[in-house]
C-alpha cells in the first residue's frame, strides 16, 4: 500500500539513535532521573502513555539513562517527515501494510505533527527495504554504516 501522497511531508526519516519501549505496572514508579529528563529536556524523544493497565515509557536511548532503559533499547524509529494535515486518513494503515507482509514487528506512536513507527534493530535494513519497495521516500537514509549508536 504505497503512500497516499508523493507529498514531501509524508517522506520517511530513519532518526539515528536507537529506542527503548518500558512497560510498568500500574502504580509502578518511574524512575526519578526519567522523569527529571522528561521534564528537563535530557534526551530528544519521550513519550509517556498511562491506561488503567500500564505505563508504556518509549524514549531514543541516551548515555545517561539507566541502565535498565539502555539494555530494552532494541528499537529503531522509523519518523514520517510532517507536520501532516489532521485531515489525512489511512497514512498509519499504508506504513504498516507492507511491513505486516514482510512480518516486520512494529511499535507505533502518534503525535500532533506526526507519526513514528519503531522496529526492531534488527529488522531496520528489512524494513527500509521494505518500504523503498512499496513507493515511500527516505529523506535520510540509514544511520551511518547502518549501525545504531548508543
Amino acid at each position: 500500500m504505497p503512500p497516499p501522497s508523493k507529498s514531501p511531508a509524508l517522506h520517511l526519516q530513519v532518526l539515528p539513535d536507537p529506542f527503548f519501549v518500558v512497560q510498568l505496572q500500574p502504580g509502578q514508579e518511574i524512575a526519578p532521573c526519567i522523569i527529571n529528563d522528561l521534564t528537563n529536556g535530557k534526551g530528544s524523544f519521550f513519550s509517556v502513555t498511562r491506561t488503567k493497565d500500564e505505563v508504556s515509557l518509549v524514549g531514543e536511548a541516551y548515555t545517561w539513562m539507566p541502565d535498565s532503559y539502555k539494555e530494552q533499547s532494541t528499537w529503531m524509529c522509523i519518523k514520517i517527515q510532517g507536520p501532516m494535515e489532521h485531515s489525512l486518513t489511512g497514512i498509519m494503515a499504508s506504513l504498516t501494510a507492507p511491513l505486516k507482509l514482510a512480518k516486520v514487528p512494529v511499535f507505533a506512536l502518534s503525535t500532533w505533527n506526526t507519526d513514528y513507527v519503531l522496529v526492531p534493530t534488527e529488522m531496520l535494513s528489512e524494513a527500509v527495504r521494505t518500504l523503498e519497495r512499496d513507493g515511500w521516500v527516505f529523506s535520510q537514509g540509514m544511520p551511518k554504516n547502518g549501525v545504531a549508536r548508543l
